[in-house]
């Protein structure tokens, strides 16, 4: 038989060679389907997820903070005479800063966070106090709520929202079983909300105030403070806040723009060039660093407007990017506070999200022309050093949380422990070694041969002895017959 006959007979009648493996011919990988959605299931089942979920969100929004940063700053500075990179070396300074202030806060355990909450919170307010010590103060578009120590200014009000936060937090959970009394209730949360958002009217920031109100809002509701009380405090602050309104020219004016259209000289050139940003940036947007809008058409691109600089650039895409990790960055932080069994955390995560939700959302809203103009920056993503640094501490706090979920603890270890497993390798061998190794392989061969040429020689001399002495033995036994 030929070789050709041989491969003949190894096909079968339709031509396929019978040596192939076919387990299944429709789904030759496999179940693909059950797979992803079995390994999706779990991951969405981990203990770790809201841990892991919290870095990886944060990396994205701080990284996208930090581009667009550089591309809606560039072209201001270079007309002023500075580096076009000089927004983003402030604001990766800021950013370096923030992750030290991460990293601090997320090893830190929350019993520590409980016990100095009163520490913090008065902290808070001292900074505040200092927006209104002459010469210290800085006055920025009407609005009184930043500090100036040399070269850098700070916005303390940043800080106050994270301690605000933490403060309720610890408070509401030491009282929480006596929430149903009015006085418990009152003393001396009202008060402490009181000073805090007084301090920041004081300064005529107004949407500094409403996202702190939201913060305050969204930790009293999760707390669990009665429907009714809830309600009497939510119309107080509305009635609080339209009498603040009314009895201002500047925000009379930004109203009315936003409800009627009709704006007396350059009143509505923000909300205009915001919008021709969006339009102009169409499904795709036109393009990285192309931006018309950032040649000093719109007033603070880098800042409070930072969204149309994005919705420009990178088009609906880009924006509905921003909108769905906001969306699932919401979505981790409701899943921490339905696993966490600590009241304290429930709180303060529930703070924290209010106050970073609501801001992110107010300012996309202004933005787009859904809300009048209110300057509150965008989370993790506009410039300024105080709103990055506030976010990414706070951001640190509730990965300190996520790791206290039940079984995260024990997640999160397992998983180091494999990725440790997964990378330890062996030393590679030095050149000497190597060069020695061949000589040091032929030693032991010689002398594994000697041992066994040794062994040999041994054993056909037991074999000589015996075979002499079985000779002598038939001898003697032929002489005595």
């Amino acid at each position: 038989m030929t070789m050709e006959d041989i491969r003949r007979g190894s096909r079968r009648e339709d031509g396929r060679s019978t040596d192939v493996l076919r387990p299944d011919e429709d789904q030759p990988l496999g179940n693909i389907g059950d797979r992803v959605r079995n390994g999706v299931g779990s991951w969405l089942k981990s203990p770790a997820l809201d841990f892991y979920g919290l870095i990886i969100v944060g990396t994205l929004l701080i990284g996208l903070g930090l581009v667009m940063v550089l591309s809606s700053s560039s072209v201001q500075n270079i007309s002023q005479g500075g580096s076009g990179f000089a927004g983003l070396v402030r604001q990766g300074t800021f950013a370096a800063m923030g992750l030290v202030a991460l990293v601090t806060a997320a090893l830190l355990p929350p019993g520590f966070y409980r016990r100095a909450a009163w520490v913090l919170f008065g902290l808070g307010l001292l900074l505040q106090c200092l927006v209104h010590v002459p010469g210290l103060g800085v006055e920025v578009y009407g609005n009184r709520n930043w500090i100036q120590i040399g070269s850098q200014r700070l916005q303390p009000s940043e800080f106050l929202k994270l301690s605000l936060a933490v403060w309720i937090g610890a408070l509401l959970a030491a009282k929480r079983p006596l929430l149903h009394r009015p006085f418990h209730l009152a003393v001396p949360l009202l008060p402490g909300v009181a000073a805090a958002l007084g301090l920041v009217v004081l300064g005529h920031d107004l949407g500094t105030m409403l996202v702190m109100a939201m913060l305050v809002a969204g930790a009293v509701w999760v707390a669990g403070v009665p429907r009714r009380w809830f309600v009497a405090a939510g119309a107080l602050g509305v009635v609080g806040i339209v009498a603040m309104t009314i009895t201002s020219g500047n925000r009379m004016a930004r109203i009315n723009n936003w409800l009627h259209g009709t704006c007396a000289g350059d009143s509505c050139l923000q909300a205009e060039q915001s919008l021709m940003g969006l339009a102009e940036g169409g499904w795709w947007g036109v393009g990285l660093g192309e931006s018309r809008q950032k040649w000093g058409r719109l007033p603070a691109a880098e800042d409070d407007y930072i969204f149309a600089i994005i919705g420009e650039e990178l088009g609906l895409i880009g924006t509905l990017g921003v909108v769905a990790l906001f969306t699932v960055l919401a979505l981790i932080m409701f899943r921490m506070i339905a696993r966490l069994d600590d009241h304290f955390m429930q709180i303060t995560v529930a703070g924290i999200s209010a106050w970073l939700l609501g801001q992110a959302f107010v300012n996309m809203m202004v933005v787009t022309g859904l809300l009048p103009v209110i300057g509150v920056p965008l989370p993790f993503i506009s410039s300024g050093g105080s709103a990055l640094l506030a976010s990414m501490t706070a951001l640190g706090l509730l990965i300190s949380f996520a790791r206290r979920e039940p079984g995260a603890a024990e997640a999160i270890s397992a998983k180091m422990g494999s990725v440790r497993r997964s990378i330890s390798v062996l030393p590679a061998p030095t050149e000497r070694a190597a060069a020695a190794e061949p000589a040091t392989t032929r030693a032991r061969s010689r002398r594994r041969g000697t041992a066994r040429s040794g062994s040999s020689r041994a054993s056909a001399g037991r074999g000589a002895r015996r075979t002499g002495s079985r000779s002598g033995r038939t001898s003697t036994s032929r002489r005595t017959r």
